[in-house]
């Protein structure tokens, strides 16, 4: 098992839509995350000292091929469907890695 975190900007006027959708995410969209091998999946929304809101998203993977596992969930027709509706509320952060949306972050501690 691998844990990943990312992050990514949300636009201050979705942030009841967004909270909204999620209390009610498609069960294509969550079937499609459990097939793709992610577990404990959360994701958390911060407001910065500069005003800009933040989403962090936490999951562990337990499969084998994660790079392959994220292109099988991208070619889902529902959770494209999905990221049409969401990706238009978020905001890539300036100085995250070619071709990312959330931006990665590094683990510098964990504990059991």
């Amino acid at each position: 098992m691998k844990r990943y975190a990312k992050v990514v900007g949300l636009r201050e006027d979705q942030i009841e839509e967004y909270k909204r959708i999620h209390r009610e995410v498609w069960p294509e969209v969550l079937r499609t995350i459990r097939d793709c091998n992610i577990r404990n999946y959360s994701i958390f929304l911060r407001r910065m000292p500069d005003g800009r809101w933040f989403l962090f998203s936490y999951y562990e993977y337990v499969g084998d091929d994660h790079e392959a596992d994220m292109a099988k969930m991208a070619r889902c027709p529902k959770t494209q469907e999905w990221w049409k509706i969401t990706d238009p509320m978020q905001f890539g952060l300036e100085n995250r890695a070619p071709g990312e949306w959330w931006a990665e972050c590094e683990e510098v501690f964990h504990t059991d």
